[in-house]
């Protein structure tokens, strides 16, 4: 299940982040979804834990998350096919 945060931070919004549980086989993998997401338009920034199947993405201001993750998950496929994450 994604969670997700807009804080206010000294008078101004900060970015959406959102932790997305992931299923993939090995660190490597894992390194290679971290790559591919972080090259996804409206991906600022992302991070791929093998160790606790998690992934966490800080989605670009007025980025459709959806859309995104959806972008994102074609882009882990492409370099890893078995690799899963669970946007719901």
């Amino acid at each position: 299940m994604a969670w997700g945060n807009m804080k206010k931070k000294e008078g101004r919004e900060t970015k959406m982040k959102k932790t997305y549980k992931i299923e993939v086989d090995c660190a490597n993998c894992a390194l290679k979804m971290e790559e591919a997401a972080k090259k996804v338009q409206g991906v600022d920034e992302a991070t791929v834990s093998f160790m606790t199947q998690k992934m966490k993405v800080e989605f670009a201001e007025g980025a459709d998350e959806k859309s995104v993750m959806q972008n994102v998950l074609k882009a882990c496929k492409k370099v890893e096919d078995d690799c899963e994450i669970f946007l719901d």
